[in-house]
């Protein structure tokens, strides 16, 4: 199954171009499902048929959900307050009753990262088009199944659970109780979920489609999200430039906004990597598949170019490996490195990302760095006291 994630600047209708792409997708015989992250019903308001938390049909081959984060968060809180009863009961603590929860921040994300797994693992569709929130809140979202499983690892390792019977003794040396099974099945679930939702990401057949309106603000605003969804490892499938007034406009107020414009679509096309697809302005808020399928939304395509960070060998040459990362839009000034471990710390300008070395980078130490030509290279050189061939 392909995944077209959809996001860009907020009021650039990505909302009304997601809708758009699911509904061509669906009249050219895919079955599609539209999964929104909005609150408000907007798909249902551009697609004519109210939309909610559970997924409904717009018309053949084409579906649409809101998961609701609220009614998520209350199942999940009562799940954990079942498995945690001992622990409260303990501590003095009372019941949280359904009625009186409502979600706390992140909860939303997570629901909606749920309903993406759940989605992405039904046999039910042939393409899944998730309306993502507006940047930055989409790159934080797209972010947040590697970071927490991260978190999750460091704070709870698997290999801990080896030491179950030495917990008793350990809680009786420290005076406290030693976290209990359930704590470690509960963070073994949720990492189990998380590298489901993370799998779907960084799939060879997962997509970013970018939607803004071709302004001074969004060619900033678009610059700084090629670069975070880089960092991701995120592949932009076409930039969708929205709202394009036709080039007939008369000489009145809005030839100035025409000139801007095609101003900002020159400088999309000498820029992105991607390709860029001028969407018409119909003169008015879409309301119908009829008006959507008038917007002539380019196609998902089957092709897939997934984005590699590939270890070039380079030790005969110069006695290094050379680690490639594509940062389009980097500043050298912006750029910082830091070794932990079997870790590498990379950031870029506002955002920062942790990634495991490759098995053979390990083995090495960190020998220097450049950024050319929109690429970061990262020297290693073999230590040889853990590179037998490299000591001879």
């Amino acid at each position: 199954m392909r995944t077209i994630l959809i996001t860009g600047p907020g009021g650039g209708g990505r909302t009304t171009v997601a809708a758009a792409t699911a509904l061509r997708a669906a009249r050219e015989g895919s079955r599609t499902l539209l999964l929104s992250a909005e609150r408000a019903d907007t798909p249902g308001a551009v697609l004519g048929t109210p939309t909610g938390a559970r997924p409904v049909e717009i018309e053949p081959r084409l579906t649409a959900w809101r998961p609701d984060a609220a009614a998520g968060f209350r199942r999940d809180l009562a799940e954990f307050q079942q498995r945690a009863a001992g622990v409260l009961d303990l501590l003095g603590a009372s019941r949280l009753d359904a009625e009186e929860v409502t979600p706390l921040p992140g909860a939303e994300e997570l629901t909606f990262l749920r309903a993406l797994r759940d989605a992405a693992l039904s046999e039910r569709y042939d393409l899944l088009v998730v309306d993502l929130p507006p940047l930055p809140g989409a790159l934080a979202l797209l972010a947040l199944p590697e970071e927490l499983r991260r978190y999750l690892r460091r704070l709870l390792p698997p290999e801990r659970q080896a030491a179950r019977a030495l917990r008793p003794v350990l809680g009786r040396l420290a005076g406290v109780p030693m976290p209990a099974d359930w704590l470690y099945e509960t963070a073994g679930r949720w990492d189990v979920e998380l590298a489901a939702v993370e799998a779907v990401l960084t799939d060879r057949y997962t997509a970013v489609r970018l939607v803004a309106e071709p302004t001074p603000a969004a060619v900033d605003a678009l610059r700084t999200a090629r670069l975070g969804l880089a960092l991701r490892g995120l592949r932009t499938e076409a930039l969708v430039a929205n709202r394009v007034l036709p080039d007939t406009t008369p000489d009145t107020w809005l030839a100035g906004l025409v000139a801007q414009q095609r101003k900002a679509l020159r400088e999309w096309e000498g820029e992105e990597e991607c390709e860029v697809h001028a969407v018409p302005h119909l003169g008015r808020d879409p309301g119908s598949p009829d008006d959507l399928a008038a917007l002539a939304v380019p196609a998902v395509t089957g092709t897939d170019r997934p984005v590699e960070w590939p270890v070039a060998d380079r030790i005969a040459e110069d006695g290094v490996l050379v680690w490639h990362i594509p940062l389009p839009g980097a500043i050298r000034e912006e750029l910082d490195l830091i070794r932990r471990g079997d870790e590498l710390v990379i950031t870029a300008s506002a955002f920062r990302r942790i990634v495991s070395l490759p098995s053979a980078l390990r083995r090495c130490t960190v020998s220097g760095a450049g950024l050319r030509e929109g690429e970061l290279r990262v020297r290693f050189a073999p230590d040889p006291g853990l590179w037998p061939a490299a000591a001879r």
